[in-house]
Parts: C-alpha cells; sequence; structure tokens
C-alpha cells in the first residue's frame, strides 16, 4: 500500500466512523488485532475500545460533530494526522454536563495501516485542558 492510500484509509476512517458513526465502515476499517498504543494503562486497547470513544463518548455528546484534518504525512505503513474533532456540547462530556457551546479537541494520531486496515494506533489531544477549560466556564 502507497503512503497516499494509507492517508486515504485514514481519512475514510475519520469521515465514515467518527463523524458518520458507521459501523460496517469501522468493521472494514479496523483489523480484528487492532492495538490502541495511546489506551490508558489497564484499559481495554482492542478495537471495541476504538468504537466506544466515537460512539458512546464523543457522538452522544457533540451535536453537529465534525473532523477536520489540517496535515496528513505518510511514510512507509504509518500516517501521521493533524486534526480537529469538534461540535457543539449537548450532553454529557466525561462528567460534564452540557452547555450548548462549541467545543474543539485538537488531535495528533499516529495509525499504522496493515493490508488497508487500522493495525496499530498512537495519539495525542489536548481532552483534558478541553475538560478543564469546560469545568471552570
Amino acid at each position: 500500500m502507497t503512503p497516499d492510500n494509507a492517508k486515504t484509509v485514514v481519512r475514510r476512517f475519520n469521515e465514515k466512523v467518527i463523524v458518520g458513526g458507521d459501523r460496517e465502515a469501522f468493521e472494514a476499517l479496523m483489523s480484528p488485532g487492532f492495538v490502541n498504543r495511546s489506551a490508558p494503562p489497564g484499559s481495554p486497547n482492542g478495537p471495541e475500545s476504538m468504537w466506544n470513544t466515537f460512539h458512546n463518548v464523543l457522538r452522544p455528546a457533540l451535536a453537529g460533530l465534525t473532523v477536520t484534518i489540517h496535515d496528513q504525512v505518510g511514510e512507509g505503513d504509518k500516517v501521521t494526522t493533524r486534526k480537529t474533532i469538534s461540535g457543539k456540547l449537548v450532553g454529557e462530556l466525561l462528567g460534564i454536563s452540557p452547555t450548548g457551546k462549541e467545543v474543539s479537541i485538537d488531535v495528533i494520531d499516529i495509525v499504522r495501516i496493515e493490508d488497508g486496515r487500522y493495525a496499530e494506533h498512537w495519539g495525542i489531544n489536548n481532552l483534558p485542558a478541553v475538560l478543564a477549560h469546560l469545568r471552570q466556564a
């Protein structure tokens, strides 16, 4: 798979799974042996941990959820993406009550693609800072 094809896989995941909540696309794009290397110690780190984050945490909390991809770099079997996940806080988000305000979470992900599917993920985001700001508001 070329780096451009790998970037297409990552863009499709962001559009179909994170924004669209498409379970079939999730199944098609996730390797059964997927490992989320950024999962907290002791937490599940398989495919369902990713689905849970998007389907049960972010999508119910953020109305009009969007993903804006700012940059993507592909090298070998890895794609690094700098993106922003945004939406209006209309549901509870990790203990924060709905505010009706726009929320933006900045993310940098590295995904290893194997056979056109997500095999591994590493990521950092500013969600802790976003939550701290919402608690003060």
